[in-house]
């Protein structure tokens, strides 16, 4: 897996906390951005989010590129709503050639499983060429690719959904893969944006597991994680 952050609105947290100021002031937008300095900015920017004033983040936009992911780890990122996505198209690309796939730690560690793992990605893509090879159109002959094939995305987010994808992406109770990805994404965006993503992560950060009877009982060991990272 490789995580890119691509770009990013310029200045996000002057960009966020001009917005914020806006609202409460009389003063034209051009003034306003003269009088923020840096420590103004993470001054109210500090203030805001320890009020759960988040609509302002909204502001901000962040956009990724993710190469080798699983159509498991993308067809879980489409239920994040706020958000735009680019993907690699299995009816353009053909897969005539062997595809990636990506093999789970818990499959690759055990040589039994991994023998019957590959046997069966080899037998999929002899048939998927095999179906090419008549005429069959790589739209329909994509019907047999499996999750484990790898894929390419472009995400944009901006800052108000990154901290509610970090909340439950970040966390151990997450599929391993996303959370993975969502790691990766929190680490390239801290240095951006530090006052917005300063304590974002797993929800437990803040207050009590919301996995509530399903926690993972790691609690101390996230919560060192994320404040070391």
């Amino acid at each position: 897996m490789k995580v890119a952050l691509l770009q990013h609105t310029p200045e996000p947290e002057l960009t966020i906390a001009l917005a914020a100021r806006l609202c409460y002031s009389s003063a034209d937008i051009e003034a306003l951005k003269d009088k923020l300095s840096g420590a103004d900015v993470k001054k109210f920017l500090d203030k805001i989010m320890s009020l759960g004033h988040q609509s302002v983040l909204e502001h901000a936009s962040f956009t990724f590129g993710v190469d080798g992911i699983s159509r498991v780890t993308s067809h879980q990122l489409v239920r994040h709503r706020v958000a735009s996505f680019s993907q690699q198209s299995q009816r353009y690309v053909s897969h005539k050639e062997r595809f990636a796939v990506v093999t789970p730690q818990s499959i690759a560690d055990n040589p039994e499983h991994l023998a019957l793992f590959e046997a069966q990605v080899a037998a999929v893509h002899a048939a998927y060429a095999a179906l090419v090879e008549a005429g069959v159109p790589a739209e329909d002959a994509r019907y047999l690719l499996p999750n484990a094939t790898e894929t390419k995305i472009i995400i944009t987010m901006n800052a108000r959904e990154l901290l509610h994808f970090f909340g439950v992406r970040c966390c151990e109770r997450a599929q391993w893969e996303i959370r993975a990805m969502a790691i990766e994404m929190l680490r390239l965006v801290k240095p951006v944006a530090p006052t917005v993503f300063d304590k974002a992560g797993p929800g437990c950060l803040a207050g009590p597991c919301p996995e509530g009877a399903m926690c993972c009982g790691k609690m101390a060991q996230v919560r060192e994680y994320f404040r070391e990272m």
